[in-house]
């Protein structure tokens, strides 16, 4: 049976592509990108020969596209999807393709790879434990603070995607919703100019205030610490005192 190929491409440093990935790249018979100009260089690059059949795959056509990618998994063809950068699906179209192919029965294989996520979480100096991604907030002033209050109380590290363009606007609204949380902002992960910005909300809303910054940006924020320790507090009171350790 054919196979749905969701394959990572590198976010900025092409030596972080994997064997696996170039292998996957000239294997398929169709590819469905996010930006077919974008991944025609990629292949360019790496020496790989453009797939007999290869078309776009992005959020105003995803919905429509998941149809010819599971009538091609039909006819017995091996077919990939790629995004621009990182992973399908993280923030980037696939999802539609993906649900369709699983309701038709095909293979679902992901091909690892490079994803800002766990680089920024890693180099934020922030607890990596426990994290929930939330992906690009809302654009609009008051759905981004009703996006942001639905965290406020959750111990876990926050991470976020952010423009550019907007990158100071979203630092001013989560330090009034969060505080003096400590917080990293980093850009061009991977790249040469690749930055972290470490300091409390109201320090960094304050070094990004102005006008536009360049490069592509991940906001990681520090949970509600007060909420983790009491939790850690009612499940150490949960455990009775005499209760045999493992092992004993």
């Amino acid at each position: 049976m054919a196979k749905l190929y969701i394959i990572a491409t590198p976010i900025g440093n092409l030596a972080d592509v994997s064997q696996r990935t170039v292998e996957t790249l000239k294997s398929v018979y169709a590819l469905a990108c996010e930006d077919t100009r974008h991944t025609g260089n990629l292949l360019q690059l790496l020496g790989i020969p453009r797939p007999p059949v290869v078309f776009s795959n992005h959020e105003y056509n995803e919905r429509g596209v998941a149809g010819k990618i599971v009538a091609l998994l039909d006819q017995g063809h091996d077919v990939g999807i790629c995004s621009d950068a990182g992973y399908p699906l993280i923030s980037d179209p696939g999802f539609p393709a993906v649900r369709a192919a699983i309701q038709a029965g095909h293979e679902i294989v992901p091909i690892p790879g490079a994803s800002a996520v766990p680089l920024a979480l890693i180099m934020s100096g922030l607890p990596c434990t426990s994290y929930t991604f939330k992906g690009f907030p809302p654009k609009k002033p008051g759905a981004l603070r009703r996006f942001l209050e639905q965290e406020v109380a959750m111990p876990h590290t926050l991470v976020f995607y952010e423009s550019p363009f907007r990158v100071g606007k979203f630092l001013e609204e989560a330090a009034q919703v969060y505080g003096e949380r400590q917080a990293a902002v980093c850009s061009e992960l991977t790249k040469q100019f690749e930055r972290c910005h470490r300091g409390t909300l109201p320090q960094l809303a304050k070094e990004f205030a102005e006008g536009k910054q360049k490069g592509e940006f991940v906001i990681v924020i520090d949970g509600n610490h007060d909420k983790k320790h009491k939790n850690e507090e009612e499940n150490e009171d949960a455990i009775p005192e005499d209760a045999a350790l493992p092992g004993a």
